[in-house]
This record gives structure tokens, sequence and C-alpha cells, in this order.
């Protein structure tokens, strides 16, 4: 090693033994016990290049680098990392795993919150793999996708941050998208007293999964219904044509998705197909992907796509197969069969035997009560051009969360919703897609000061080119009739209607 390398690795790790009794890096590996493999080393400050081969991340603090493999039960292999800074701002954060796990693919993250500093951790969910295929015939490795590897992890986070620092961490907060969404709503339920504050964006609950596939047997069962990719733009334009301006400003974002009725039969060819309309078969898949997924009985089981999506459409009826990822479900969970069929699927009947199998282990539970008793805040959030998980079925839990709270009228006293007009799954859109979630945490769990609004920004390339404000749901961004379209400090919050 370069004699440099070494004297930086010796400083660093002489940072871990500033405090009584703090321990250094590498003694936590004396932690280990046989259900728990604690691997540390020493990282110097500077450039870290993630195990994933992604591009090395610059700029990161001296830390200790923690590699931990858990074991709570005979069948779990869960791995995990936790970063611990030399120069440690007191609090934890744990960040949320997507999809189905597999890895952890939150490296960025993760050097930004080593950066702000946190102590850091992240979990692959107790999965290797691509897909679900882990979870067929292994029950325990369902539990540990669903809430205990990242329970555990939080507690081996805990443990290394007493036996490093010599205390505790002062507060304790989780931060996850999509399937991290989820499951920090299911860690906020099972386990109130975990964590300080939760953010939790376009949680991909799991009913989701059925809703896709049946949009998707919908779209690609008859190929005279199936709706090229090159007639989405064809479709947003309608779209925009008729709800735009719904909210007194036309920009190119709709506000108000909810209040938007779209009509595609004035869509509908006049003669033989054509790019620039639509058949009767294709006008009945637009109308579909609009319609929230009903029973033939009326019942309601997962809401639309909401108008604005259609750019992205692709993710849900692009073809000739639905995405694994909705499939797996059915595939190694359900029905523990690899060689499921999709088009077998009916809603009714599969969708009742998915909700059977979840509903003690994956389901997120509005129920609330104790982690608001602890003091706990939770942000939610969700983009309306969400093109995986319907923005609908977020603002259906908050309601929940609502009716289910002892003090309905104070909920907003620890639970707020923040709507992101043209944000697709997580980012990306047209729409204002980057904000500091953390912060408004922060500021709402560290000094009382609950977010009563988030500033959003856009970028083409390197360059803002558009900010607004995320406005507490169910108010919306309302232009103050002055100024640029592009800059939030013309908008204020108000209500929708």
């Amino acid at each position: 090693m370069n004699p440099v390398h070494v004297l930086t690795l010796l400083a660093v790790t002489a940072l871990w033994a500033v405090g009584a009794r703090a321990g250094t890096c590498e003694s936590l590996a004396t932690l280990s016990t046989p259900q728990v493999r604690i691997d540390p080393m020493a990282v110097p400050a500077g450039r870290f290049t993630a195990p994933d081969a992604s591009a090395a991340l610059a700029r990161v603090p001296a830390f200790c680098r923690v590699l931990l493999r858990l074991r709570p039960t005979g069948d779990s292999d869960i791995g995990s990392e936790v970063w611990l800074p030399a120069n440690w701002n007191g609090k934890l954060l744990m960040l949320g795993n997507g999809g189905w796990g597999g890895a952890i693919n939150y490296y960025a993250e993760m050097a930004e919150a080593l950066r702000r500093g946190y102590v850091v951790g992240a979990t692959d969910d107790g999965n290797r793999e691509r897909g679900a295929r882990f979870i067929m015939g292994h029950p325990q490795k369902f539990i540990d996708f669903a809430y205990r590897a990242e329970h555990d992890t939080t507690l081996q986070a805990k443990a290394l941050i007493k036996a490093l620092y010599a205390r505790t961490a002062s507060r304790s907060y989780w931060k996850g998208c999509s399937g991290g969404g989820r499951e920090g709503l299911i860690q906020a339920y099972r386990y109130p007293d975990a964590f300080d504050g939760i953010i939790a964006g376009d949680p991909a609950n799991v009913r989701r999964n059925a809703w896709a596939l049946w949009l998707a047997k919908q779209a690609l069962t008859d190929p005279s219904a199936y709706i090229p990719p090159s007639k989405y733009a064809m479709l947003h334009t309608a779209v925009l044509a008729a709800c735009d301006a719904g909210d007194g400003l036309k920009d190119g974002l709709i506000e108000d998705p909810e209040s938007c009725r779209v009509d595609f039969a004035a869509l509908q060819c006049r003669g033989k197909d054509a790019p620039d309309c639509l058949t009767a078969a294709q006008v009945r898949t637009a109308q579909t992907m609009l319609t929230p997924a009903t029973t033939p009985r009326g019942k309601v089981l997962f809401p639309r796509v909401e108008p604005g999506t259609e750019l992205l459409w692709g993710r849900l009826i692009r073809g000739p197969e639905p995405v694994d990822l909705f499939v797996d479900q059915f595939r190694y969970v359900v029905y523990q069969n690899p060689r499921w069929d999709w088009r077998s699927f009916d809603l009714e009947r599969d969708a009742a035997r998915a909700d059977a199998v979840d509903r003690d282990v994956d389901e997120m539970d509005p129920h609330l009560a104790a982690f608001a008793r602890h003091g706990g805040k939770l942000i939610l959030y969700h983009g309306w051009t969400d093109q995986q998980v319907a923005p609908g079925s977020t603002v259906e839990f908050f309601e929940a969360v609502r009716a289910a709270s002892p003090d309905p009228q104070h909920t907003g006293d620890w639970v707020r919703l923040f709507m992101a007009p043209g944000m697709a799954h997580c980012g990306g859109g047209e729409g204002p897609d980057t904000f500091d979630s953390l912060s408004a945490l922060e500021n709402w769990v560290e000094h009382g000061q609950a977010p009563d609004r988030m500033l959003a920004a856009h970028r083409s390339g390197d360059r803002v080119d558009r900010t607004r404000p995320l406005c507490p749901y169910p108010q919306i961004a309302r232009y103050n009739g002055a100024g640029s379209i592009d800059d939030a400090a013309n908008f204020t919050c108000a209500a929708a209607h």
C-alpha cells in the first residue's frame, strides 16, 4: 500500500477513539455472532468506487464501512452495509430498497448522507437475485424482504453506533421511494419507536401488481388493442389540451389531475389505422388506462393511472409481455409456479389470493397511531405522473391514516402528503422532481417546523429551468398572476377547488 494511504488510514482509525470508551473501526468485528457477521474497514476521505462498478463517488469523507451478513433464521441470508463517518452529526439515516431488492443500489444516496454527517445504512432485503424467485418455497425470506431485513439492519446500525462512538443516535430517520416507501410505512406500523421521522415516496403498495397485470391483459392480449409507443405523444397532447388549463395556468403540467376527465373517442380514426389516430380497440385501451381497476360488481381494487402519464405508458403496456416486476408476485409468491401464465389472470380472483398472502407480511397498514404517539413525523410524497404505481393509492393511504387516527383533525401535526405534478415514478418526467425532503423532515422533527411547502426543481442537463412549490395535499400550487411561471416564488399553495 502507498505509504501516504497507510498514514491516512491510521489517522482515520484514530478518529474513532476520541470519546470515552469509543471503539475503533476495526474493533467492530468483535461484535460478530453466529447470526451476524461484521466486516469493518476504514476508508480515507477522497474518491470511493461503489461495489456495483458505478462511477467513483467523489468527495466522500473518511468513514468506517461495515459489511453485514445477517441470518436471523436458518433460511435467511441478508446483506447490508452501514457507513459511519469520522465526523458524525449524531444522527442515523436508513435507506429503503426498490423492486424485489437483490442488491444495495443506493451508494450515491449513501455518499450524500455521509457528506451530511449521517451514519447511513441500507440492505439488499435478503435477496441476491433479480426478481422474486428467491421467495418461492421460502416463507422466511418473504418476511426478511418485507420487514425483517430492514428492521434488523436498523438494530445493527444502532449497535454499531453505540460501539464506535460510545453514545446513541440523537435522531433516527428512514428515507425510501417505491419499494423503499412501502418498507418505511411497514416499519412505522410494526416498529413505531424505531424512527423519529420517515420519508415514504411513491410507496409501491403490493396491490399495484394485480392492477398492473389487469392493465397489461387488457392491452396486450388482443393485438388490435395494442397502442404503439409512437402514439403516446399524440395521446399526451390531447390530455394536456383537455386538462392543462384546469388549474388556471397553461404550463404543460396538470396540478390537479384528479379532476381531469378525458374522452379518447375524439381520437378514433375515421378510416384505417394511422399514426395520428386510434383504432376503436386502441380507444378502449386508452380509456382503460385512465380507469380504476374495478371488479364486475363495481368494487374498486386500485386507482387509475392519472392523466399526464401518457408518455410513460410503455412501463405498463409496451409488451409483448408484462414487466417481470409485476408478474413475479403471482409467479413466485401467490402461486409458487414459475410457469404461471399471466394470460390466465383474473382480477377479482387473483387480487383476493394475493391479498390473502400479503396481508400479514407485506401490506401497508394505515393504523399508525403508535408511531404518532412516539412523536414520529411522516412525509409522504408521490409523483402525479407516476407510471408504475397509481398516485391515487397514496392519496387513499393518506386518507386511511387520517381516518384511523384517534384525532383525525390534527393528523397534519404528524403526517403530510405532497403530490408532485409532472413527476414520474420517484423522479423524472416533465415536472419539477428534485426536492430536499430530508431537510424538511429534520426541521419538523428537530425544530417543530411542519413543512407547509417544499421547493422542487426541474433540470435540463445541469441547468435548473423551473422551480415550483410542492404543497400539502389537497392544496395545489396556484400562480399569483405575475412574474415567471418557472419561478416558485410566484406561486402560492391554495385549495384545489
